[in-house]
């Protein structure tokens, strides 16, 4: 299967752009982490960082950035995930859907610096 690590262009469904909650213009995420919109892209193109369209703009879950960085774990977790054959709103979908084993879901694990436990989810996925 081959997959691009740029911005998704299929329609993300409702239930899915709802777990997410807010969201983010590349601009606004750019300035977040205090770095060009060309950054953004690179670190998209990395798969460092995701980003889906929203009404035609790619747009990035502001879960992914904290304190102005993005949260510890999300790239290592994305390319798991990302093995697995997950393409990115499956992705998104699993980081933010409750997993009563964590407890919370992955996104908050990640951002609770609990990325070992999620990483360790994500890599029994691929198997």
């Amino acid at each position: 299967m081959t997959q691009t690590h740029a911005t998704v262009d299929s329609a993300l469904d409702p239930r899915t752009d709802a777990l997410a909650g807010d969201w983010l213009s590349l601009r606004e995420a750019a300035e977040r982490l205090g770095i060009k919109t060309s950054r953004i892209k690179q670190l998209i193109s990395e798969r460092k960082l995701l980003s889906v369209r929203r009404d035609g703009e790619p747009m990035v879950p502001a879960a992914f950035i904290r304190d102005g960085q993005v949260i510890k774990g999300l790239s290592g977790t994305l390319t798991l995930l990302s093995d697995a054959g997950f393409d990115e709103v499956e992705t998104l979908r699993w980081l933010f859907t409750a997993d009563d084993t964590l407890p919370g879901t992955p996104v908050q694990a990640l951002s609770e610096n609990r990325g070992t436990e999620v990483r360790r989810r994500a890599q029994a996925l691929a198997f």
